[in-house]
């Protein structure tokens, strides 16, 4: 995970494709927090400074010196090279500093350090640089990880059940519509959700993250989407002098695309970590914390995991405690995994291919009348 980091989940203790898609538990589980919370040694909750730096330091320093060889050298490469120069530098880029974008995401979760002021700090400064509103999203994401799994209180890809669905959706269950909605998705899906709310809880009146008196955040929150609205537009401002004195090709090129592979990436490892035939979503007659929290799969990202700081596949114990560092998650998720039992969820299938096939099975909700939770609901796809 990041500098001296760990594996993934060794091949031989994955699950098959037909087991990963058997449905999870979803009665209340035999076991406490309190339970999970001991079988993890101790000194995977306490955070450090320096070690927390480390990774800061460590991606941003790759990110500088792949900034520094595309625009010192790059223009010397011969017209077919520089083609292909490029989207290798978008992707790498992109990569890494998706990997800078979960360090923000610690910082607002209090995962950083012990010293609340310098996560704000920090977060402040990484999330405005990717133009993240970093205290709007710090408190809206709060609320997802407190109702998790809530088809009515739940934040962020919240699905629909079979009667909300929208007279179109029929149309787009088919290949050329996956393709489109899954390229709206990850281009489009994360300015959407912050500028309109797009795939988040309904409200009863206009969402906005940047917003500080809409109907997300509390007074008391107010003065603080103020300063994260001034982020965002201070490094606007910035990349519009860049574009003045570089040019609008030069920006995009070296941070405009990589923006988008971010973007990109965050929402397909959001949607891929709570959107999967295996996971059941609650009403308020049946959820609770433990149950919606439960309510989450690891993903396997291949040698992603690292770059990602291995957000990817330790996201069951991330929403269990959500303070503790990423650099004891790998340890800390195998700790919990014997407590979990059948309720921890993993799927080693390749994200490329999970996302078409979540994509194809996944489009609404709905109870199992066979079932005794009818509360209980479960991805489909019969429209």
């Amino acid at each position: 995970m990041g500098a001296g980091g760990r594996t993934s989940v060794p091949p031989a203790q994955r699950k098959g494709e037909s087991e990963s898609l058997k449905r999870s538990p979803y009665e209340k589980p035999p076991f406490s927090l309190g339970q999970i919370k001991k079988a993890i040694p101790p000194h995977c909750f306490n955070r450090s400074v320096l070690r927390s730096f480390s990774y800061v330091v460590y991606d941003l320093t790759i990110a500088s010196c792949l900034y520094y060889v595309a625009t010192h050298y790059f223009h010397d490469l011969p017209r077919p090279l520089s083609f292909l120069a490029w989207p290798i530098y978008w992707a790498i880029q992109g990569c890494i500093l998706t990997g800078v974008w979960v360090i923000a995401h610690e910082c607002g979760h209090h995962a950083f350090s012990d010293y609340q002021w310098l996560d704000d700090t920090v977060g402040l400064i990484l999330h405005s640089s990717l133009l993240v509103p970093y205290f709007s999203w710090k408190y809206s994401h709060r609320r997802h990880h407190s109702n998790t799994g809530s088809l009515e209180r739940d934040e962020v890809f919240v699905p629909k059940k079979k009667s909300g669905m929208s007279w179109y959706s029929k149309y787009l269950n088919n290949p050329p519509g996956r393709v489109l909605t899954l390229a709206i998705t990850l281009t489009l899906g994360w300015p959407l959700y912050l500028a309109f709310n797009v795939s988040g809880r309904p409200y009863d009146r206009f969402a906005c993250h940047y917003d500080p008196y809409g109907p997300i955040y509390s007074d008391r929150e107010r003065l603080q989407i103020y300063l994260s609205d001034a982020g965002v537009l201070g490094v606007s401002y910035g990349l519009y002098r860049l574009a003045v004195a570089k040019g609008l090709a030069w920006v995009v090129c070296v941070y405009g695309v990589p923006l988008l592979v971010v973007n990109g990436f965050l929402v397909l490892i959001t949607y891929l970590q709570h959107t999967h035939p295996s996971l059941p979503h609650y009403d308020s007659s049946e959820w609770d914390w433990l149950r919606g929290a439960l309510a989450t799969v690891d993903r396997d990202y291949g040698i992603l995991n690292k770059v990602f700081h291995n957000i990817t596949d330790t996201h069951v114990a991330h929403h269990l405690f959500s303070t503790m560092p990423h650099y004891h998650a790998m340890e800390a998720t195998k700790a919990i995994k014997p407590i979990l039992g059948e309720y921890y969820q993993f799927d080693g299938t390749p994200f490329y291919k999970a996302m078409w096939r979540e994509a194809k099975e996944c489009i609404y909700v709905e109870a199992d009348d066979g079932a005794q939770g009818k509360g209980v609901f479960w991805y489909n796809n019969k429209l």
